[in-house]
């Protein structure tokens, strides 16, 4: 298993940031796909027409998100953690996903720059 932490910086404030990864609507938005969310604690989410699936495992409103995404029948879970920061610029946004299956690893940090943090940043910056 692999890990994978890195900063993004993108141009909200905490507030819109956190709706925009826990409301189907604004999730449609910058996605352009098919989204499913149960945004509570103990809810699933499907986004991207499936290729993201997982459940919430904690959530502190404009603070933190923490997910667990599902990869089949491995034994320790990986887990997202998204932690929002004020920045002069908008938002910080730390991200980290740990028990990345080795296998998935390059195509997991290729999916968080190039298309996940990417179209959210686009988003905003329109």
């Amino acid at each position: 298993m692999k890990n994978f932490k890195k900063y993004y910086i993108v141009a909200a404030p905490p507030e819109d940031i956190y709706k925009a990864l826990t409301t189907e609507i604004t999730i449609r938005l910058w996605t352009g796909d098919a989204v499913e969310i149960e945004p509570w604690e103990g809810g699933e989410f499907s986004m991207w027409d499936g290729a993201i699936t997982g459940k919430f495992i904690q959530l502190d409103p404009h603070k933190k998100i923490v997910q667990q995404w599902y990869f089949g029948e491995q034994e320790e879970a990986s887990i997202v953690t998204i932690k929002l920061h004020e920045d002069k610029r908008g938002t910080s946004l730390e991200v980290q996903h740990i028990n990345i299956p080795e296998e998935a690893y390059d195509d997991i940090v290729e999916g968080w720059n190039d298309t996940y943090i990417a179209s959210l940043i686009e988003f905003y910056e329109e």
